[in-house]
């Protein structure tokens, strides 16, 4: 019998979440470990150099992390019943957007929703967070632990944007894309047509693990968007599960020539949402990395992030930690979209114009990001 992949990661991580699903619909057998067991901070923390998850070894033991990396170390294997990378060159920009957007760019509501709610979520977040807490803990210990952990994730969503001055506006953002992505799925099951993409994948992590499974939110995405209720579950399905009602769609994804409107509408949500945030983000990198006179930004350690910069969010001056990591999902919307032949690139840049998503194409780090050694780094 083939020795079966260990995850190692949280029932409410976010990251963890997109890994999970790939492996469930596409058959890879698992066992999934708890990232506060000995095995993951005895063995995998000193492979990987960090604690950070999700992390998945194989049955030869080789290590990998990243839930993007682990994607894509499973689709060079052939494990896809079907790509997530579409085929064609509008798609494949448009899944890399949503891969991009998804990830970092619903980091507000996946944050408020969880840490600000705490009458209603506190309760179900101290059984979750057992995943990452120490074997053994009890009473006061176990306490004063899952208040530690939970501590570091509430001064993150600040480093978010997520503050008082914008708890509204973080709420009716967020009813805006799920009015919009509800409405998208009454026509497919998912993001781009008959099967999930990378895309769904970006998207995944925050609308399932935060959003659909902690009390608050998922009471609010169950009553006023259930079909994207429903798109969290088929996303974690084995099986493939037929909906009749869009039954003619199959299993293939939308033509390049054929987006649908509510497909743009979202586009243009990414547009008013995030397109602000990552390009002073990569303003900000830029003049950090001009400033390195002194060093070789090629031997630091990035880190999680480099500094905060401010931008104008939706009326507030809002400040955001500049994570580097961010650059690396952008710059595989950019390569891609740089490799086209010109009347794909065209093709592209007219349908992110019409969006407003133009200048996202352009955007660029003076150095690229790279991984190596289970890091982030600036390339050479």
């Amino acid at each position: 019998m083939t020795k079966p992949h260990l995850l190692y990661g949280m029932a409410g991580s976010l990251y963890t979440g997109k890994v999970r699903a790939y492996m469930r619909q596409n058959h890879i057998p698992f066992v999934e470990h708890k990232a506060g067991g000995k095995g993951f901070s005895g063995q995998i923390v000193p492979k990987v150099g960090r604690w950070i998850i999700p992390v998945v070894e194989t049955p030869e033991g080789e290590v990998i992390q990243d839930g993007t990396v682990i994607l894509d170390y499973f689709e060079a294997s052939g494990a896809s019943k079907k790509s997530i990378y579409p085929k064609t060159p509008v798609m494949r920009a448009v899944a890399h957007l949503f891969e991009l957007f998804g990830s970092e760019g619903l980091l507000r509501p996946a944050m408020h929703y969880r840490w600000n709610f705490d009458e209603i979520n506190l309760p179900f977040l101290r059984t979750v967070f057992g995943d990452v807490l120490p074997n053994g803990l009890t009473g006061e210990a176990k306490e004063q632990a899952f208040l530690h952990a939970s501590g570091r994730m509430r001064k993150a969503a600040v480093a978010f944007g997520v503050t008082p001055e914008t708890f509204d506006t973080v709420v009716g953002s967020y009813a805006d894309f799920l009015g919009r992505f509800n409405t998208h799925l009454q026509q497919t099951p998912f993001l781009l047509g008959g099967h999930a993409t990378i895309g769904d994948f970006g998207l995944f992590g925050p609308l399932y693990a935060h959003l659909a499974r902690d009390p608050k939110p998922l009471h609010l995405m169950q009553t006023t968007a259930p079909r994207v209720f429903r798109w969290t579950e088929r996303m974690n399905m084995p099986e493939t599960f037929i909906d009749e009602e869009v039954e003619q769609v199959g299993d293939a994804l939308f033509a390049d020539n054929e987006i649908p409107g509510t497909l743009k509408s979202l586009m243009k949500f990414a547009a008013e949402e995030y397109l602000g945030e990552i390009a002073a983000h990569v303003e900000f990198a830029n003049n950090w990395l001009a400033e390195q006179t002194g060093s070789d930004p090629t031997k630091m350690g990035l880190g999680r992030g480099i500094g905060m910069t401010s931008f104008d969010w939706r009326g507030h001056e809002i400040t955001t930690a500049v994570m580097p990591y961010r650059f690396f999902l952008l710059q595989r919307l950019t390569d891609w979209v740089e490799s086209l032949e010109d009347k794909d690139r065209m093709a592209v840049g007219a349908l992110f114009a019409e969006t407003g998503l133009a200048s996202i194409l352009d955007l660029k780090t003076s150095r690229r990001v790279i991984r190596k050694d289970h890091l982030e780094v600036w390339a050479d």
